[in-house]
């Protein structure tokens, strides 16, 4: 059991990493205009935020730490769907890799959520 934890635990950092550089080259295909620009530095924090925080928790020093870390990686989660939604709705943007980084902020969201829970 122990070695199914370590193993879905390391897949799914692998997966974090490859979303921040999803998150990474949507930002960088963005118009330089002002509100794209400001709205994707917001963008940018709360994704890689989802991504450092479930880092961190895998090195808490308790169980109370552990969650709080999990607990911030999900509301990163929540706030990075609302960003990507702005995006989507201003048609700003590469929207198949933005439709794609929708899908997995989700999930990562569903699996935060349940693990924190």
């Amino acid at each position: 059991m122990k070695e199914e934890r370590k193993e879905f635990i390391e897949s799914l950092k692998k997966r974090m990493l490859d979303y921040s550089v999803d998150v990474t080259n949507f930002v960088d295909g963005l118009p330089r205009s002002l509100s794209c620009q400001i709205l994707a530095r917001q963008l940018l924090r709360s994704a890689t935020s989802i991504v450092a925080n479930f880092i961190e928790a895998q090195g808490a020093a308790s169980t109370k730490d552990f969650t709080n870390f999990l607990s911030i990686s999900l509301k990163s989660a929540s706030e990075t769907l609302y960003w990507l939604s702005v995006f989507r709705k201003s048609h700003k943007g590469n929207q198949v890799l933005l439709k794609k980084l929708q899908k997995e902020t989700f999930e990562f969201a569903n699996i935060l959520g349940s693990i924190v829970s």
